[in-house]
Protein backbone atom coordinates (compact mmCIF):
# COMPACT_ATOMS: atom_id res chain seq x y z
CA UNK A 1 0.00 0.00 0.00
CA UNK A 2 3.17 2.32 1.01
CA UNK A 3 6.45 2.88 1.26
CA UNK A 4 6.42 3.68 4.62
CA UNK A 5 5.39 -0.40 5.20
CA UNK A 6 4.53 -1.32 8.49
CA UNK A 7 3.16 0.61 11.35
CA UNK A 8 6.36 -0.56 13.63
CA UNK A 9 8.69 -1.51 11.72
CA UNK A 10 11.64 -0.47 13.95
CA UNK A 11 10.29 -3.70 16.08
CA UNK A 12 11.45 -6.37 13.24
CA UNK A 13 15.15 -6.26 14.39
CA UNK A 14 14.94 -4.45 17.55
CA UNK A 15 16.14 -6.14 20.78
CA UNK A 16 13.94 -6.51 23.31
CA UNK A 17 12.07 -2.98 23.72
CA UNK A 18 10.13 -0.87 26.24
CA UNK A 19 8.05 2.02 24.93
CA UNK A 20 8.94 5.28 26.04
CA UNK A 21 6.99 8.27 25.79
CA UNK A 22 8.85 10.92 24.34
CA UNK A 23 5.99 13.73 24.90
CA UNK A 24 2.39 14.30 25.74
CA UNK A 25 0.31 17.33 25.74
CA UNK A 26 -3.59 18.59 25.46
CA UNK A 27 -3.64 21.28 23.12
CA UNK A 28 -6.64 23.54 21.67
CA UNK A 29 -6.18 24.06 17.93
CA UNK A 30 -7.92 27.06 16.43
CA UNK A 31 -7.69 28.28 12.51
CA UNK A 32 -4.52 26.10 12.20
CA UNK A 33 -2.63 25.02 9.21
CA UNK A 34 0.42 22.98 10.19
CA UNK A 35 3.18 22.64 7.32
CA UNK A 36 4.03 18.96 6.86
CA UNK A 37 6.98 17.22 9.78
CA UNK A 38 8.08 14.11 10.49
CA UNK A 39 9.86 12.87 13.96
CA UNK A 40 11.17 9.72 14.92
CA UNK A 41 8.22 8.57 17.41
CA UNK A 42 5.27 6.99 16.64
CA UNK A 43 2.51 9.23 17.63
CA UNK A 44 -0.93 8.94 18.51
CA UNK A 45 -3.58 12.41 18.09
CA UNK A 46 -6.88 11.66 19.84
CA UNK A 47 -10.13 14.16 19.47
CA UNK A 48 -11.49 14.97 22.28
CA UNK A 49 -14.01 17.94 20.78
CA UNK A 50 -13.96 19.34 17.94
CA UNK A 51 -12.88 18.67 14.35
CA UNK A 52 -9.79 18.42 12.22
CA UNK A 53 -8.22 16.39 9.17
CA UNK A 54 -5.03 14.78 9.03
CA UNK A 55 -2.88 14.77 5.91
CA UNK A 56 -0.68 11.96 5.55
CA UNK A 57 1.93 11.28 2.89
CA UNK A 58 2.28 7.60 2.58
CA UNK A 59 4.63 7.75 -0.86
CA UNK A 60 6.27 10.14 -2.76
CA UNK A 61 3.34 10.54 -4.46
CA UNK A 62 0.35 10.32 -2.51
CA UNK A 63 -0.74 12.27 -0.01
CA UNK A 64 -4.30 10.57 1.94
CA UNK A 65 -6.43 13.01 3.71
CA UNK A 66 -8.26 11.77 7.16
CA UNK A 67 -11.06 13.66 9.27
CA UNK A 68 -11.42 13.27 13.13
CA UNK A 69 -14.03 14.16 14.64
CA UNK A 70 -14.77 13.35 18.91
CA UNK A 71 -13.77 10.26 20.16
CA UNK A 72 -11.79 9.04 16.84
CA UNK A 73 -7.96 9.08 16.79
CA UNK A 74 -5.40 8.39 14.42
CA UNK A 75 -1.72 6.76 14.92
CA UNK A 76 0.87 7.83 12.86
CA UNK A 77 4.16 5.91 12.81
CA UNK A 78 7.71 7.12 12.91
CA UNK A 79 9.43 9.53 10.23
CA UNK A 80 5.95 9.81 8.33
CA UNK A 81 5.12 12.73 6.82
CA UNK A 82 2.37 14.40 7.97
CA UNK A 83 0.17 17.84 9.04
CA UNK A 84 -2.61 19.01 11.19
CA UNK A 85 -5.58 21.47 9.83
CA UNK A 86 -7.90 22.99 12.01
CA UNK A 87 -10.29 25.55 10.95
CA UNK A 88 -10.87 28.53 12.84
CA UNK A 89 -14.08 28.40 12.53
CA UNK A 90 -14.79 24.76 14.40
CA UNK A 91 -11.45 24.50 16.70
CA UNK A 92 -10.43 21.18 18.03
CA UNK A 93 -9.08 19.93 21.13
CA UNK A 94 -6.33 17.07 21.30
CA UNK A 95 -4.12 14.81 23.42
CA UNK A 96 -1.04 13.88 21.58
CA UNK A 97 0.97 11.43 22.75
CA UNK A 98 4.23 10.47 21.17
CA UNK A 99 6.24 7.10 22.15
CA UNK A 100 9.56 5.06 20.70
CA UNK A 101 10.73 1.52 21.39
CA UNK A 102 14.14 1.84 23.45
CA UNK A 103 16.08 -1.55 24.84
CA UNK A 104 14.10 -3.33 27.69
CA UNK A 105 15.10 -2.00 31.19
CA UNK A 106 14.24 -3.31 34.07
CA UNK A 107 11.85 -6.65 34.61
CA UNK A 108 9.02 -5.59 33.08
CA UNK A 109 8.49 -7.65 30.09
CA UNK A 110 9.37 -6.22 26.87
CA UNK A 111 6.91 -5.66 24.21
CA UNK A 112 8.04 -8.18 22.23
CA UNK A 113 7.00 -10.91 25.20
CA UNK A 114 3.83 -9.60 25.49
CA UNK A 115 3.03 -9.55 21.73
CA UNK A 116 4.18 -13.69 22.30
CA UNK A 117 1.36 -13.91 24.85
CA UNK A 118 -1.15 -11.63 23.44
CA UNK A 119 -2.01 -12.32 19.82
CA UNK A 120 -3.84 -9.36 19.11
CA UNK A 121 -0.94 -7.10 20.11
CA UNK A 122 1.39 -9.48 17.90
CA UNK A 123 -1.18 -8.53 14.49
CA UNK A 124 -1.55 -4.60 15.55
CA UNK A 125 2.65 -4.70 15.85
CA UNK A 126 3.12 -6.02 12.28
CA UNK A 127 -0.06 -4.31 10.79
CA UNK A 128 1.26 -3.36 7.03
CA UNK A 129 -0.15 0.59 7.03
CA UNK A 130 1.77 3.76 8.14
CA UNK A 131 -1.10 5.03 9.91
CA UNK A 132 -4.42 3.43 11.70
CA UNK A 133 -7.60 5.84 12.15
CA UNK A 134 -9.95 4.00 14.35
CA UNK A 135 -13.29 5.08 16.62
CA UNK A 136 -13.07 4.85 20.80
CA UNK A 137 -16.07 4.63 22.77
CA UNK A 138 -13.85 6.18 25.36
CA UNK A 139 -11.56 3.30 26.47
CA UNK A 140 -8.53 4.70 24.42
CA UNK A 141 -8.67 8.36 26.24
CA UNK A 142 -9.24 7.47 29.53
CA UNK A 143 -5.77 5.21 29.29
CA UNK A 144 -4.16 7.85 27.50
CA UNK A 145 -5.69 10.57 30.53
CA UNK A 146 -4.23 8.22 33.32
CA UNK A 147 -1.04 7.48 31.57
CA UNK A 148 -0.28 11.36 31.15
CA UNK A 149 -1.47 12.01 34.49
CA UNK A 150 0.84 9.45 36.02
CA UNK A 151 3.49 10.92 33.91
CA UNK A 152 3.10 14.13 35.20
CA UNK A 153 4.03 12.80 38.61
CA UNK A 154 7.92 13.19 37.55
CA UNK A 155 9.87 12.36 39.83
CA UNK A 156 7.05 10.92 41.98
CA UNK A 157 5.96 8.86 39.10
CA UNK A 158 6.17 4.46 38.94
CA UNK A 159 7.91 3.22 35.75
CA UNK A 160 6.00 -0.25 36.16
CA UNK A 161 2.77 1.42 36.47
CA UNK A 162 3.36 3.95 32.77
CA UNK A 163 4.43 0.30 31.09
CA UNK A 164 1.61 -1.21 32.37
CA UNK A 165 -0.69 1.52 31.19
CA UNK A 166 1.27 1.48 28.05
CA UNK A 167 0.88 -2.26 27.12
CA UNK A 168 -3.02 -1.53 28.21
CA UNK A 169 -3.17 0.64 25.52
CA UNK A 170 -1.93 -0.71 22.89
CA UNK A 171 -3.75 -3.96 23.44
CA UNK A 172 -7.38 -1.91 23.87
CA UNK A 173 -6.09 -0.20 19.97
CA UNK A 174 -5.42 -3.76 18.99
CA UNK A 175 -8.75 -4.43 20.32
CA UNK A 176 -10.71 -1.71 18.35
CA UNK A 177 -8.51 -2.66 15.65
CA UNK A 178 -9.90 -5.83 14.98
CA UNK A 179 -13.29 -4.56 14.91
CA UNK A 180 -13.08 -2.17 12.75
CA UNK A 181 -10.80 -4.84 10.24
CA UNK A 182 -13.88 -7.57 10.71
CA UNK A 183 -16.24 -5.20 9.39
CA UNK A 184 -16.61 -2.62 13.08
CA UNK A 185 -20.05 -3.04 14.94
CA UNK A 186 -23.58 -2.59 13.34
CA UNK A 187 -25.28 0.43 15.49
CA UNK A 188 -27.33 -1.75 16.81
CA UNK A 189 -24.64 -4.03 17.81
CA UNK A 190 -22.90 -1.04 19.27
CA UNK A 191 -25.58 0.13 21.42
CA UNK A 192 -25.63 -3.88 23.11
CA UNK A 193 -22.09 -3.35 23.87
CA UNK A 194 -22.37 0.04 26.09
CA UNK A 195 -25.48 -1.18 27.57
CA UNK A 196 -23.38 -4.57 28.70
CA UNK A 197 -20.43 -2.23 30.13
CA UNK A 198 -22.58 -0.38 31.94
CA UNK A 199 -24.30 -3.44 33.11
CA UNK A 200 -21.22 -5.44 34.04
CA UNK A 201 -20.24 -1.10 36.02
CA UNK A 202 -23.41 -1.37 37.94
CA UNK A 203 -24.85 -4.71 38.49
CA UNK A 204 -24.36 -3.95 42.41
CA UNK A 205 -27.14 -1.14 42.20
CA UNK A 206 -31.16 -1.34 41.98
CA UNK A 207 -31.39 -0.79 38.24
CA UNK A 208 -34.15 -0.59 35.62
CA UNK A 209 -34.07 -1.01 31.94
CA UNK A 210 -34.81 2.35 31.70
CA UNK A 211 -31.55 3.33 33.34
CA UNK A 212 -29.37 1.30 30.87
CA UNK A 213 -31.63 2.80 27.76
CA UNK A 214 -30.97 6.46 29.31
CA UNK A 215 -27.07 5.19 29.82
CA UNK A 216 -27.14 4.48 25.93
CA UNK A 217 -29.62 7.76 24.68
CA UNK A 218 -32.14 4.88 23.20
CA UNK A 219 -35.85 4.16 23.66
CA UNK A 220 -36.14 1.30 26.57
CA UNK A 221 -38.62 -0.73 24.04
CA UNK A 222 -36.27 -0.12 21.20
CA UNK A 223 -32.84 -1.12 23.54
CA UNK A 224 -34.98 -4.12 24.74
CA UNK A 225 -35.63 -5.31 21.49
CA UNK A 226 -31.79 -4.85 19.92
CA UNK A 227 -30.28 -6.74 23.35
CA UNK A 228 -32.82 -9.57 22.74
CA UNK A 229 -31.90 -9.87 19.18
CA UNK A 230 -28.30 -9.73 19.68
CA UNK A 231 -27.87 -11.50 22.82
CA UNK A 232 -30.82 -13.56 23.05
CA UNK A 233 -31.31 -12.78 26.50
CA UNK A 234 -33.78 -9.63 27.50
CA UNK A 235 -31.91 -6.97 29.63
CA UNK A 236 -33.06 -8.58 33.18
CA UNK A 237 -32.09 -11.59 32.09
CA UNK A 238 -28.58 -10.86 31.55
CA UNK A 239 -28.19 -8.92 34.68
CA UNK A 240 -29.73 -12.02 36.56
CA UNK A 241 -26.81 -13.63 35.09
CA UNK A 242 -23.91 -10.99 36.07
CA UNK A 243 -25.16 -10.93 39.51
CA UNK A 244 -25.59 -14.91 40.10
CA UNK A 245 -21.72 -14.97 38.85
CA UNK A 246 -21.15 -12.50 41.28
CA UNK A 247 -22.50 -14.23 44.14
CA UNK A 248 -20.94 -17.38 43.18
CA UNK A 249 -17.64 -16.23 43.05
CA UNK A 250 -18.34 -14.55 46.59
CA UNK A 251 -19.37 -17.40 48.33
CA UNK A 252 -16.66 -19.38 47.14
CA UNK A 253 -13.53 -17.06 47.54
CA UNK A 254 -14.56 -14.99 50.17
CA UNK A 255 -15.75 -15.09 53.82
CA UNK A 256 -18.84 -12.51 53.15
CA UNK A 257 -21.73 -13.31 55.35
CA UNK A 258 -24.59 -15.23 53.47
CA UNK A 259 -26.80 -13.09 54.50
CA UNK A 260 -24.64 -9.45 53.13
CA UNK A 261 -24.22 -10.93 49.48
CA UNK A 262 -27.17 -9.73 48.42
CA UNK A 263 -26.13 -6.11 49.11
CA UNK A 264 -23.07 -6.41 47.18
CA UNK A 265 -24.79 -7.43 44.15
CA UNK A 266 -27.49 -5.11 44.08
CA UNK A 267 -30.56 -7.49 44.84
CA UNK A 268 -32.37 -5.46 47.57
CA UNK A 269 -34.14 -8.44 48.97
CA UNK A 270 -32.55 -11.63 50.25
CA UNK A 271 -35.10 -13.48 50.24
CA UNK A 272 -35.80 -12.75 46.66
CA UNK A 273 -31.54 -12.86 46.07
CA UNK A 274 -32.12 -16.90 47.38
CA UNK A 275 -35.04 -17.73 45.25
CA UNK A 276 -32.97 -16.09 42.19
CA UNK A 277 -29.87 -18.57 43.34
CA UNK A 278 -31.74 -21.41 43.42
CA UNK A 279 -33.02 -21.15 40.50
CA UNK A 280 -29.95 -20.40 38.85
CA UNK A 281 -27.97 -23.19 40.59
CA UNK A 282 -30.23 -25.78 41.77
CA UNK A 283 -28.86 -24.39 45.07
CA UNK A 284 -29.44 -22.80 48.29
CA UNK A 285 -26.42 -20.63 48.70
CA UNK A 286 -25.54 -22.29 52.12
CA UNK A 287 -25.71 -25.50 49.84
CA UNK A 288 -23.30 -24.12 47.08
CA UNK A 289 -20.50 -22.81 49.83
CA UNK A 290 -20.90 -25.85 52.09
CA UNK A 291 -20.22 -28.22 48.81
CA UNK A 292 -17.83 -25.77 47.75
CA UNK A 293 -15.86 -26.05 50.71
CA UNK A 294 -15.94 -29.36 50.93
CA UNK A 295 -15.07 -30.17 47.54
CA UNK A 296 -11.73 -27.98 47.90
CA UNK A 297 -11.13 -29.89 51.74
CA UNK A 298 -11.37 -32.97 49.49
CA UNK A 299 -9.73 -32.20 46.23
CA UNK A 300 -6.15 -33.99 46.34
CA UNK A 301 -2.97 -32.33 47.35
CA UNK A 302 -0.08 -32.15 45.06
CA UNK A 303 3.11 -34.03 46.80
Amino acid sequence: MTDNGKLFPALESAPPSHPQVMAYYFKQWLGFDMPFHRHDAVEIMYTIQGFCVVEIQTNASQVDSVSLKKGEFIIINANVPHRLIVEEENPCRMLNVEFRFMEQKGVFPSIQQLASEESLLAAILGVASPYLVLRDPDEVYHIMKSLVLELDKSPAKSDTMVQLLIAQLLIRIARLWREATSGGLAQSEWYVKQSLDYLHQNYDRDIQVKDIAGAVNLHPGYLQRIFKSVTGQTLMAYLTGIRMEKAKMLLLETDVPIAEISDYIGVGSRQYFHMLFKDYTNSTPTEFRKSMNTHQMNYPKES
